[in-house]
């Protein structure tokens, strides 16, 4: 939910291009810190969660248009510096292959290492007052927590942009009641590719059109206010107060689905391999590790 799905030449230079120096920075001081407490052994775990993020985050849930990113997961197994390197390897594949602009890619860097590091901030700070024992559950209240900081974030993110970065993806949700429609009424599959007169939409288009003549014949106001909803429609925006209000109902639908996946996957893996968990980037302090260039022998 928190990816920001926005295409190039929409954010003002100054939002996206202090993005990328944000990014940057960064990822050079995460590869440098992280390099210092990771080992050779971290280098397969960085690329397998990076993978696991980038398939999770590239598969939509469709009535509610939601995608399971996994963050969590990643920032419990990799620790926020590994985090943040995955975090870049993830956004920068996904802008290549058109999910989301290059532009936004800096920004996306900077939204998706901090739900890594928060998740694993909380997740730690759980686990060491509510015990091992308790990973799963605690996993999922971090996960709810760290996606409602982070959609924030993005709103904010959002708002400094401007409504010509609130066009969405809804999904069932009407934009305009809040309210959630049937998402089979036009059959199990529709394809509109021949023209649009069975669903209504080249009507639709030509009653459009008429009320654009009349607005222009009423007067400059009634004409600037049709352009600018006629420029709203083409782009799909929204206003900055009513894109924040169907995120955040939408939202809180897939952080419950996030937490409960987050939850089952580290109880499991609590329970089968707790040392990838607890001996990793949850411990208290790092220890040489065998195989390190430093470690033990």
């Amino acid at each position: 939910m928190s990816h920001i799905h926005i295409p190039d030449g929409v954010l003002p230079v100054w939002l996206w291009l202090g993005g990328w120096v944000a990014a940057l920075a960064l990822v050079t001081v995460a590869s440098k810190l992280g390099g210092r407490a990771g080992s050779r052994r971290a280098v397969p775990l960085l690329g397998a969660v990076s993978a696991l993020v980038l398939v999770s985050m590239s598969s939509e849930i469709v009535p509610i248009a939601y995608h399971v990113n996994l963050t969590v997961i990643a920032g419990v197994l990799l620790g926020p510096w590994l985090g943040a390197i995955a975090a870049f390897i993830v956004v920068l594949t996904l802008a290549l292959l058109g999910h989301g602009g290059i532009t936004v890619a800096g920004l996306n860097t900077l939204v998706i290492a901090t739900e890594m590091a928060l998740g694993w901030a909380l997740v730690r700070a759980g686990v060491r007052v509510f015990g091992k024992k308790r990973a799963g559950w605690v996993s999922a209240v971090a996960t709810v927590l760290t996606l409602a900081v982070t959609t924030s974030l993005l709103v904010g993110i959002v708002a400094l942009a401007g409504a010509g970065a609130t066009g969405r993806e809804t999904g069932a949700l009407d934009p305009e009641s809040l309210e959630f429609r049937n998402p089979f009424s036009g059959g199990v599959i529709a394809i509109g590719l021949l023209g649009g007169d069975e669903h209504g939409h080249d009507a639709e288009t030509e009653e459009g059109a008429g009320a654009g003549e009349g607005d222009v014949d009423a007067g400059g106001e009634d004409e600037h206010a049709a352009d600018d909803h006629d420029a709203q429609a083409e782009t799909g925006g929204l206003d900055v107060g009513r894109f924040a209000a169907v995120v955040f109902t939408l939202g809180p639908i897939g952080w419950l689905i996030e937490a409960l996946v987050t939850a089952a996957i580290i109880g499991y893996v609590a329970r089968v391999r707790p040392g990838l968990i607890f001996r990793g980037a949850l411990a208290s302090t790092e220890r040489p590790r065998y195989g390190d260039e430093q470690g033990g022998h």
